[in-house]
């Protein structure tokens, strides 16, 4: 898997650059050591925001996977789309998309949908608007457990939301969802002791779940860097996502996890304009812009600092006046993955180091038709 210049095209004469070539034995690996970490595809919901393509969703179901987990209503509907059984919307619905959800629900009747809520009145509308659809509506609580960017701390008040749901004739209370993206200590010790730190506090609100005699909880928890730990826990769906393409951020703080960059950026060089620079076609448009420099590791350019970018032009700082000429090629794993992906239509697909498919990054933008 990991053999020297693995990413290189064979024939890259017809490729244009910026693409984003994914490698279909590294995304296949990366499933199969998901499933070997937990134990058993049923501890598994993966998130689809990362490579939102319905071939990577079909993989994961050949190797057993068969519930998912969202962001978007049209992440959701490809989901549908791909038959997946069992979707949950990890975005809590508001406005206009709470009856694109109801939508979703009546289109694909064969599909278990839920959605996550931390809020008394969301809750309450969408139990209107099962009543008048005729539908009953799944619904998980989203726990805040320290991201301080969606859900509710898990005390009292998320209590109270939970009981309130579990009462509702038209609302069906599925469990807790717990997002810990901000432990990613590189520490494996400190991150594994701060995630179970955080999640006493999950079991605690389990455990007055419980005792109340109301519906016993589903727990679904954490995303790549915590996965390791989750996945260990007995009755516990973790839920991962960057893990089915990686990338050098997630690959560079958790060395311990043995995931393959799958996803490469190819581009060239498109302009010398003095000695010592180089100015490469990946600009904002082509990758994701919001990490400091680096924000890519180049495979094929053994040194260089990246020292500025725009739209288009990624300017590098090279000691190397020897480098090959404009146009040479090169090969790159982006720093983030997930809005990388988002900014092409299509992905390369490379076996054997040659281009064999095309598949459409199919819920890239926020609608499909629902």
């Amino acid at each position: 898997m990991n053999q020297e210049n693995w990413y290189r095209l064979k024939d890259s004469s017809e490729a244009i650059s910026p693409s984003l070539l994914v490698y279909k034995d590294r995304v296949i690996h990366n499933i199969q050591e998901m499933v070997r970490m937990s134990g058993n595809p049923e501890n598994l919901r993966p998130h689809i925001k990362t490579h939102k393509t319905a071939e990577i969703i079909q993989l994961q179901m050949d190797f057993g996977i068969h519930k998912f987990k969202c962001a978007t209503i049209a992440e959701a509907e490809l989901l549908a789309l791909s038959n997946a059984p069992d979707v949950l919307l990890a975005m809590q619905p508001v406005g206009a998309n709470m009856q694109r959800f109801i939508t979703l629900v009546k289109t694909f009747p064969k599909i278990h949908f839920s959605a996550l809520t931390d809020s008394f009145s969301i809750a309450d509308q969408l139990s209107e608007l099962g009543k008048a659809n005729n539908l009953i509506i799944n619904l998980y609580i989203d726990l805040n457990v320290g991201m301080n960017r969606t859900g509710i701390v898990p005390h009292d008040k998320a209590f109270h939301l939970y009981k309130h749901i579990s009462e509702n004739p038209h609302l069906k209370i599925e469990g807790l969802h717990v997002y810990d993206g901000h432990l990613r200590n590189p520490d494996f010790k400190i991150r594994k002791q701060d995630c179970d730190k955080v999640f006493d506090t999950v079991l605690a609100l389990k455990d007055r779940v419980v005792k109340a005699s109301l519906p016993l909880p589903i727990i679904i928890a954490g995303g790549s860097p915590t996965f390791p730990i989750h996945c260990k826990r007995e009755n516990v769906i973790a839920s991962p996502g960057t893990t089915l393409l990686w990338d050098v951020g997630y690959g560079a703080l958790f060395p311990e996890m043995k995931f393959l960059p799958a996803a490469v950026l190819f581009t060239r060089i498109i302009s010398k304009p003095k000695a010592g620079i180089l100015c490469f076609d990946l600009g904002h448009k082509s990758i994701a812009p919001e990490m400091p420099f680096p924000r890519l590791e180049f495979l094929s350019l053994e040194h260089g600092k990246q020292i500025s970018q725009s739209e288009e032009h990624l300017v590098v700082e090279y000691d190397d006046l020897k480098v090959t000429e404009v146009g040479a090629e090169h090969y790159a794993i982006p720093k983030h993955i997930c809005p990388t992906v988002a900014k092409y239509p299509e992905l390369l697909i490379v076996e054997n180091g040659k281009i064999t498919e095309k598949w459409k990054v199919a819920a890239r933008n926020h609608k499909i038709t629902i």
